[in-house]
């Protein structure tokens, strides 16, 4: 089917919620490449939004999605034990603070459950804490509750007013507001140690080391949103362990499933023990499908030290690209293979994503002009030093004075 056919059938059927979609339809992919239906090649940059961890057609997850498929069992419910299900719960616990695991089918139901679970621990304890504290420029889903927990007025206006109730936000890496806004009604602080969607912003050390006091000492959970940043993507399994900052609750997806979708929430024992029968379900989450390409894609990712991969790759990305001679970069942020790229007012992100594809480079934006990098894991350091010199193409050299 040709492009221009695509688009009309998208333009008539499908809700437009995407708008104007970038002119492209990739058909196929390998490694870090993808291919429109043109044959054309692009070296992706993004990884599906920060998900494909190991890039396309890794056999880590080709064949763990081709071999359960063949068994004819893709799903069966929990009504029943799941046995990737079971394993990839213990991996992920074993490897990390947590003691027990949910699965959901995306990051916007882990968060929610995240949300959940904060409440019910209030609950039975016969308390009547509820309030949830997440922070401006934060993203969390488009669930209604996880737009509640949205700092943007954007997502937010059309479903006003919000739900559930209880749930508001607070300037990102200012302590005193967080101390401020906290009541003995607060419940969780909710917060992304890297705001991805929010402009690629890291969390200070010493202000999430604040944070984790503050809940302490006020008897409040803290919630670590590791959607974006977790899976080795910042140069740790999850982000949290850089900043030596241990949650009482985080979720988990995007490159959890390496391309196929899946989500979790995580939580200590503390926590943990205040759940009960029936307080949560999903008919599809942690089906036999999603939990068994996860479980061998996370295997491979954590066997073959992929956190120390992203590091070392995204320090020599980093690199790079503050080399840039261009005069409209403003500062390049970020951590591991998460970077952000502020560009001035004058040069419109979108329209530098638009030119790198024309280059064969797939790339992102965040809010506030950034252009958003994400790449699969497996990343090359040529691809990455191509994708820097068509960049520098793009943004051209400083105007001589």
């Amino acid at each position: 089917m040709e492009l221009s056919q695509i688009k009309s059938l998208d333009s008539q059927y499908f809700l437009g919620v995407f708008g104007e979609r970038f002119p492209v339809c990739f058909v196929r992919g390998e490694a870090s490449t993808l291919y429109d239906q043109d044959g054309k090649a692009y070296t992706d940059l993004f990884a599906g939004i920060a998900v494909n961890a190991l890039g396309y057609n890794h056999a880590a997850v080709t064949d763990a999605l081709m071999a359960q498929a063949q068994t004819g069992i893709l799903h069966t419910s929990n009504l029943y034990y799941v046995q990737p299900q079971a394993e990839l719960a213990a991996l992920l616990c074993q490897h990390t603070f947590a003691s027990r695991v949910f699965f959901s089918n995306s990051g916007a139901e882990a968060n929610e459950a995240a949300m959940k679970l904060a409440r019910k621990y209030f609950y039975a304890q016969g308390s009547g804490r509820y309030k949830i504290l997440s922070a401006h420029h934060s993203f969390h889903g488009r669930t209604l509750a996880t737009v509640a927990a949205t700092g943007h007025d954007y997502y937010q206006e059309p479903y006003r007013p919000l739900l559930p109730s209880g749930v508001s936000q607070i300037p990102y890496n200012d302590i005193e507001a967080l101390r401020s806004a906290v009541d003995d009604q607060t419940a969780a602080v909710l917060l992304e140690p890297v705001q991805g969607e929010g402009g690629v912003t890291p969390a200070d050390p010493a202000y999430l080391a604040a944070v984790r006091a503050l809940c302490d000492e006020q008897g409040i959970l803290l919630i670590f949103d590791e959607v974006q940043t977790g899976v080795c993507r910042t140069g740790s399994l999850y982000c949290y362990e850089q900043y030596g900052v241990v949650p009482d609750i985080m979720t988990s997806a995007k490159g959890l499933g390496c391309g196929f979708p899946i989500g979790a929430v995580l939580a200590n024992e503390k926590v943990a023990s205040a759940i009960a029968i029936g307080d949560h379900g999903s008919t599809f989450g942690g089906n036999t499908l999603a939990c068994n390409v996860s479980l061998s894609a996370m295997r491979y990712l954590i066997d073959n030290d992929f956190a120390a991969v992203a590091r070392e790759k995204g320090a020599h990305l980093m690199s790079r690209l503050r080399s840039l001679s261009s005069d409209k970069i403003v500062e390049v942020r970020g951590m591991g293979l998460l970077l952000g790229i502020q560009l001035t007012d004058d040069c419109v992100a979108k329209q530098v994503v638009l030119k790198m594809l024309e280059r064969g480079f797939v790339v992102g934006t965040a809010a506030g002009n950034v252009l958003r990098i994400a790449p699969p894991l497996i990343v090359t350091y040529a691809e990455m030093d191509a994708f820097v010199a068509a960049l520098q193409d793009v943004l051209g050299a400083p105007a001589q004075a």
